[in-house]
This record gives C-alpha cells, structure tokens and sequence, in this order.
C-alpha cells in the first residue's frame, strides 16, 4: 500500500533498560503491518549487534548506534513508511542530536523505575551489574536522566504491553495522528 510521505511519521521510543522500549516498538511495527501499512522498526540493540566487538559502551559509540539509527530512520521515512525506533538514548548528546536530525518525528519517554526494570531484567543486565560483571549499565552504574520534553510519556512500571500500545494510540489520537 502506498502511503503519502506528509503523514508517517518516526517514532522514538526511549527509556531505561528494560522499560518495555522494544516490546511497544514490536507491537506498534505489528500494528502498522496489520493495517498493510509500509514500516520499519530498528533497535538500538540490533544495530550495536551488526557492527559487532568493535563497538562498546563509551558514550561515541553509544552516540554512533543513535546516528546510525537516525540514518536509516530518515532513510525509511524518505522511503514512504512509518518508522518505529526503540533505543536507550540516555545521555544529552544524543537526545540533541535526534532533536536536531530526525525529520517528522514524536519522540516517546517510557517511564518505568529503575527498580521495576531490574525487577524485569529479561536479559539478566541489572543482575551482571550487581555481580560486578558489567559496569556500563545506564540505571544502574550511572543515572538514567529523564529527557526534557519529550513528545510523549508513557507510564510502563504497571501496565502490560498492550495496555501502554492503547495509551500511546490514544495520546497519537489527541494529537491528530491516526495509525
């Protein structure tokens, strides 16, 4: 189905470790493709596996993986579809830059409490940090910072999945995006 470029969008999920970032991107990429809608969705964490060893957890390279995704993001919306993007990025560097270079984008704050995500902790990160095993975790061995005035903010610490999607479809709704 052919979509006009005016009305996709790119959406930005951030928040911490284990918020729910790539599960509400997963189902809101499944939305999209139900309703035959052309779309993408890219990680932060896919993106940090393709370039493999070579990239860590400084904040360059953590800066390089939000680039990356900001780069292909554009791609895909210049290509016709919507874009949904699940990434941390934790620190303002970043934050400014997608500010700067996302075209037509809602930025989505997943607000969730650092003690809720390492409750959760579906890839055993927080129990690696508590083990002494990592040290790189943001929430953890450093301060998860709030962004200030994202688009959207999304109370994911008691709600399931698909209880957050329906918020976040009716907080597009009021701002007269229709997915």
């Amino acid at each position: 189905m052919l979509q006009d470029k005016e009305k996709n969008h790119i959406f930005w999920l951030m928040g911490p470790t284990s918020s729910g970032k790539t599960t509400l991107a997963k189902l809101l990429y499944g939305r999209f493709l139900s309703a035959n809608n052309f779309s993408f969705h890219f990680d932060g964490d896919e993106v940090r596996d393709a370039f493999g060893v070579n990239l860590g957890f400084s904040n360059n390279d953590r800066l390089l993986v939000v680039k990356t995704l900001v780069y292909v993001a554009n791609k895909g919306l210049a290509a016709g579809g919507n874009v949904v993007v699940s990434a941390l990025t934790a620190f303002d560097d970043a934050r400014l830059y997608i500010k700067k270079n996302l075209q037509n984008s809602i930025v989505i704050y997943l607000r969730c409490s650092i003690s809720e995500c390492a409750n959760r902790d579906p890839k055993g990160l927080y129990a690696r940090e508590k083990r002494g095993e990592i040290n790189t975790l943001v929430g953890a061995s450093s301060i998860y910072h709030e962004p200030v005035c994202p688009d959207i903010i999304l109370e994911t610490e008691e709600s399931t999945p698909e209880e957050t999607l329906q918020e976040l479809i009716s907080k597009l709704d009021k701002i007269q995006i229709n997915i």
